[in-house]
């Protein structure tokens, strides 16, 4: 796939973008400037669409992307989108995630929007 990107180097955008599917997963919704929120609603778009898929090939793809964190104890960000964004999604073909935009950031007037899960 082909990003945006954002003036950062490729190592720096891919931490980037897995930092905040992962936090997407974890929180189902998180604020963050318009430019990022358009980048990650691919690759969320992507990752709900492998936990849909269920495989352990499906699981391994996802895992290069998410990272390891616990949602809570014991389930991994990892077992959640396998065990309940991949069964809330299985008769949706795709949209996955809104984009909600919102006010400007104070300080340097970024545009800011809201991504979140359907």
């Amino acid at each position: 796939m082909a990003y945006s990107r954002l003036r950062r180097t490729s190592d720096q955008r891919k931490a980037l973008f897995r930092d905040l599917v992962t936090d997407i997963i974890i929180n189902e919704r998180i604020v963050t400037t318009e430019a990022k929120a358009k980048e990650l609603r691919k690759i969320a778009e992507r990752m709900v669409t492998l936990a849909k898929d269920g495989s352990l090939s499906a699981r391994r793809l996802a895992a290069e992307t998410v990272r390891f964190e616990e949602v809570k104890e014991g389930q991994t960000a990892l077992q959640k989108l396998f065990s309940e964004l991949g069964p809330r999604y299985k008769d949706r073909e795709g949209g996955y995630t809104r984009i909600i935009k919102t006010v400007p950031r104070r300080g340097d007037a970024a545009p800011m929007a809201i991504i979140e899960f359907v």
